[in-house]
């Protein structure tokens, strides 16, 4: 009797383990009083996602949020698998606005529309219109903006006062004044412009050039004039050695003060802070300094409801009145080096003195502020990812290099239409 009773409380002890670990990893269940909310936040600006959570959870509301961060690989492959089961699927997602149109293609998303009513100020006129029309698909909303986060360029100001005077002066430095710089900085051994994040860099040039990801919303139109000219100008520069070698580290050259313009996101800023020299934070290189045709390549954080039977109407309610909540509150999350979507942190006089809000202070900015919201976007940017560099670098030829993208995003996307 003993051994049974032994045996008995160790299948007891299990199953509790058991359901003590599905709890832990985020399971979302219906009856419960908490919003499970997913987001890909699992570095420095992780801390500032949790605070806002424990912020909004201090008021006391009907249903408080569960902050479940995530790597970012790893939750893009979980909620594939969460969805298509119909367990434990989150309450509230972050995701990449480049993803929104696919999810909606493959009828994976919630709408909005029946919640808003309640909470009439998540509305247009209230958000970075770039940020605010991702989530407008089929005549109805599935997602709902936190931030409009911009890949820019950083510069070394003792450096650029005497490589390239004047240069910021109009707040956009052109590829010809890097190019300039470069060539007086050369002799000192101080490179003008840092090869860093391939897929913004060109995304940026390609979009000033001209190019579209595609004419009618699902072939790829990659391999054309525009993206040849963008990446012909990043490997001239690299050929006249404007540009860091291959193999150095374009983060490290900045910050011994040995690189001019360091090409690098918004949300970088936190970690330069440790720098021994004074540096500023301006626009993506431009081909012209006319202000009209500046792009700065750029996403956003959106918040979407995956469809799950488990979530009552009550609680998508509730989800909806934690957004309007990150709406008028979220200084914190600028103070991640992002810029929030909501229009209300241009009130805030501590947002106005950071680095990153030149982008939304000036109307021109706002305007150069660009998404590519293709809905195959995640497989150009595989694609650019792994051939940019090499491209850059001289190891594949440029001819050689757009044709194997283009090829590759041709049979990525008939594999994908085939599985539907």
């Amino acid at each position: 009797m003993r051994k049974l009773g032994l045996l008995f409380m160790s299948i007891v002890l299990v199953v509790t383990l058991s359901a003590c670990g599905s709890n832990a990893s985020g399971s979302s269940s219906g009856s419960s009083k908490e919003i499970v909310f997913w987001n890909p936040f699992t570095g420095p600006d992780g801390e500032n996602m949790k605070k806002m959570v424990d912020e909004y959870n201090k008021t006391n509301p009907e249903y408080k949020i569960k902050n479940i961060s995530l790597k970012e690989g790893d939750m893009y492959t979980k909620i594939q698998t969460v969805v298509n089961s119909g367990k434990n699927v989150p309450d509230l997602m972050i995701v990449h606005a480049e993803r929104i149109k696919q999810y909606v293609d493959n009828e994976m998303l919630t709408s909005y529309d029946e919640y808003l009513s309640d909470y009439p100020e998540i509305k247009e006129e209230n958000y970075i219109q770039e940020a605010w029309k991702i989530g407008d698909l089929d005549g109805s909303r599935y997602s709902i903006p936190l931030d409009i986060h911009s890949f820019v360029m950083y510069y070394n100001k003792d450096l650029v006062e005497k490589y390239a005077p004047g240069a910021l002066d109009d707040n956009i430095v052109t590829f010809d004044e890097i190019k300039a710089a470069g060539e007086q900085s050369q002799k000192d051994k101080i490179t003008s412009l840092g090869v860093t994040w391939v897929k913004p860099n060109i995304l940026s040039l390609y979009a000033q050039n001209g190019g579209e990801l595609t004419e009618n919303g699902t072939d790829p139109t990659f391999d054309n004039d525009q993206s040849k000219a963008s990446f012909q100008q990043w490997i001239d520069l690299y050929d006249s050695h404007i540009t860091n070698k291959d193999g150095e580290d374009p983060a490290q050259l900045f910050l011994q003060g040995k690189l001019i313009f360091y090409p690098e996101g918004i949300w970088m800023n936190n970690n330069l802070r440790d720098a021994k020299f004074e540096y500023g934070l301006t626009n993506a290189p431009q081909l012209t300094d006319d202000k009209s045709k500046m792009v700065n390549w750029s996403s956003s954080h959106q918040f979407v409801m995956f469809n799950s039977k488990d979530r009552s109407d009550e609680k998508a309610k509730s989800v909806v009145e934690f957004i309007d909540w990150v709406r008028d509150n979220s200084l914190e999350w600028a103070k991640a080096g992002q810029n929030p979507a909501s229009l209300k942190i241009l009130d805030e006089p501590e947002y106005k003195e950071m680095a990153q809000s030149f982008l939304l202070n000036d109307p021109e900015e706002q305007a150069s502020l660009k998404i590519f919201d293709y809905k195959y976007n995640g497989y150009v940017s595989e694609e650019l990812d792994a051939k940019g560099i090499d491209i850059i670098f001289g190891k594949i030829p440029v001819d050689k290099g757009l044709a194997d993208i283009q090829k590759t995003l041709e049979d990525k996307i008939a594999k994908d239409a085939s599985n539907k």
